[in-house]
């Protein structure tokens, strides 16, 4: 409960009086009443007596809501409230609605059938509101009498057409003239060359407060410093918004964060501009002139780095470096993250932060990483807390809680549904004491494949295939990102397999193992494609060791299966195939004492490349498909030959 009768009016109204006063340029009035404003350094009128204010409720057959009534005992009526409210109503001129503006049916032209009555309560306050707008730039204000609190305020609406928003509420008269106020002075702000510059006692404290939060937020006190740098921006100070964008952004949020006046700077552009052009890159709609809009005023040089930054961002070639000890963690969090370790790529970011040399006084974070196609999956809210409240730039705090891991450390999330319950279906090899970029020699056709350019998988699935133009129904070659799978292994992933013939699959197991051991696990237990099937075999220097295959409700095994890992374990009436997935996967994990890391799989890029085929090849009698796939030779020119007649093709 708030006490609006409680509210110094005179001392608000007269200080937004001499501010509005002196911000005016010479001759910058809108007429004679204006020009008397100003000289008196006072936006309102003579106070309403007791005996006005009560003659217009009678006229109008309410009592009006106590911040108004006490409004109208200081002024009645009021001048400029806001940026497009020129003449505010006193007790002669304010009046119901009515309608007169039409809105009523235009509004409710756009409610469905479905629409509640909380909807059409709302369309209908052009009906039965109180129009206190007398003169503005069609923006329309109307008091609701049926919106009333424990108080007795009316909430107060504002509209207008050109905003494109809908109605704004306003939770009564004493809160509409507080928004107005800094509305007033955020267009104060932005002031042309040649005008004065908007300076009083009201800017000057908000200033130092700008100050204060900046200093706050590196030394970790983002949340206080944020809420302060939310207030300044309100009022158009100048830094607000480029500092609490940067809040904003490492919190995860993209909307309306365009680092204002800070990214057209040559000595912030380097960090700001990559998360500024990675948003504007992820939204394929947008025309790159609106780019071009949140870059007004940049030099050329900044407009080039801009567009070169979105090119590599496109292309997935932008690359974040950082100067000093922290770019050094930077580098070694970026080959963390490479091979899937997302986890110890974000805590040796975070403990070089300490080390970090911002740009200049106005750089509160590092940022450009956020766009870097490997560091950029490490964010989440949770880390970007973590990140805002560790002390950084030569301040010095108490340093946060670290926040939890991404990766459980196993292999038992593969069972837990996905987003769409799309991974019913996967496979995976595991190589001991081999590196990622050695897996490719072991289970690829051919010396020379080499891994592909870090990317999410969905990405890998969707491009080109790079010089292959032949494809055969029979052959199944996998797909696979490549990482560490834990202290000593390392893994080839496949999320999105080919259907599981068990009568023509060979595991790739043994020729994995050459020198060392390997598993591989296939799982199809919650499969959507035919019926439910896992598959385990584990080999060593080149040799089958044992392995199991789970398929048409039978089990076949072959070799001396580790009591930990016997399928009798699981395989009984299979009624929950999840259940038992987690069992499995468990004791995988538990055997062999691997993990693959969740976060790098489902949110990061990692290394991809193509294995030879997971099938054997085919036998006499076995019919399949061969596609070949030609590319065209170029058009000739008109007139000339190519030396044939006809088309010549088979």
């Amino acid at each position: 409960m708030t006490d609006t009768t409680a509210f110094n009016w005179r001392s608000f109204l007269l200080r937004w009086s001499g501010e509005w006063a002196d911000s005016l340029p010479d001759g910058e009035t809108r007429g004679e009443d204006d020009a008397t404003a100003r000289q008196a350094r006072w936006l309102g009128f003579p106070p309403a007596s007791e005996e006005r204010i009560a003659a217009m409720e009678e006229r109008l057959g309410r009592r009006m809501p106590p911040s108004y009534r006490e409004f109208l005992k200081v002024s009645d009526g009021w001048r400029h409230a806001g940026g497009f409210v020129w003449l505010l109503a006193g007790t002669e001129d304010a009046h119901w609605h009515n309608n007169e503006s039409g809105l009523a049916d235009v509004f409710e032209e756009y409610l469905d059938e479905d629409a509640g009555p909380e909807e059409r309560r709302e369309a209908d306050i052009w009906r039965r509101g109180l129009q206190l707008d007398v003169e503005s730039d069609i923006t329309h204000v109307l008091m609701d009498p049926d919106d009333v609190d424990e108080d007795g305020e009316w909430a107060v609406y504002t509209w207008a057409s050109w905003r494109a928003a809908p109605p704004e509420r306003h939770a009564n008269f004493l809160e509409f003239m507080r928004d107005m106020y800094p509305e007033f002075h955020s267009l104060r702000a932005h002031r042309s060359d040649g005008e004065p510059v908007f300076a009083n006692e009201t800017t000057r404290k908000l200033d130092a407060l700008v100050e204060e939060a900046r200093l706050e937020a590196l030394r970790g006190g983002w949340e206080g410093a944020g809420k302060a740098l939310d207030e300044a921006k309100e009022y158009g100070r100048p830094r607000a918004a480029g500092l609490g964008d940067q809040i904003r952004r490492l919190l995860g949020q993209t909307y309306m964060v365009y680092f204002e006046d800070l990214v057209t700077d040559r000595q912030y552009a380097p960090e700001l501009l990559p998360p500024l052009v990675a948003e504007h890159a992820a939204h394929s709609y947008r025309d790159d002139s609106t780019l071009t809009f949140h870059l007004r005023g940049a030099d050329d040089d900044v407009v080039s780095l801009a567009y070169a930054t979105l090119d590599q961002v496109r292309n997935g070639t932008y690359r974040y470096t950082a100067a000093g000890p922290f770019g050094e963690g930077v580098e070694r969090a970026r080959e963390l993250a490479r091979w899937g370790d997302t986890d110890g790529a974000w805590r040796t970011l975070i403990n070089a932060l300490p080390l970090w040399e911002p740009l200049g006084p106005d750089h509160l974070a590092p940022l450009g990483w956020v766009a870097d196609p490997v560091l950029g999956p490490l964010l989440t809210p949770e880390r970007g807390r973590e990140l805002l409240s560790t002390p950084r730039g030569g301040q010095a705090d108490e340093a946060p809680r670290p926040t939890a891991g991404l990766d459980p450390g196993d292999l038992a999330w593969l069972a837990e549904p996905d987003p769409g319950n799309s991974r019913t279906s996967y496979r995976f090899v595991l190589v001991e004491g081999v590196a990622p970029e050695e897996l490719p020699g072991r289970l690829a056709d051919g010396d020379g494949t080499v891994l592909n350019e870090l990317m999410t998988l969905w990405e890998a699935r969707h491009r080109s295939p790079d010089g292959q133009s032949e494809f055969s129904s029979h052959d199944d070659r996998a797909l696979m990102a490549v990482g560490r799978a834990g202290t000593g292994w390392s893994f080839a992933f496949d999320g999105d397999p080919a259907p599981f013939d068990r009568r023509r699959f060979v595991s790739p197991a043994a020729a994995a193992s050459a020198g060392t051991r390997a598993v591989v696990v296939w799982s199809g237990l919650r499969t959507w494609r035919g019926e439910p099937f896992f598959h385990l075999s584990v080999a060593r220097d080149g040799a089958e060791q044992y392995a199991f295959t789970y398929a048409d409700g039978e089990v076949r095994s072959s070799g001396v299966i580790p009591q930990a890992l016997a399928p009798s374990r699981f395989f009984g009436d299979l009624e929950d195939g999840a259940e038992e997935e987690r069992s499995l996967l468990e004791a995988v994990a538990g055997e062999f004492g691997a993990h693959l890391p969740r976060h790098a799989i489902t949110n990061g890029r990692l290394h991809t490349f193509t294995t030879r085929s997971w099938t054997r090849p085919p036998r006499d009698g076995e019919t399949y498909a061969v596609i070949r796939m030609h590319r065209a030779a170029a058009r000739p020119a008109d007139g000339e030959r190519t030396g044939e007649d006809g088309s010549g093709s088979r």
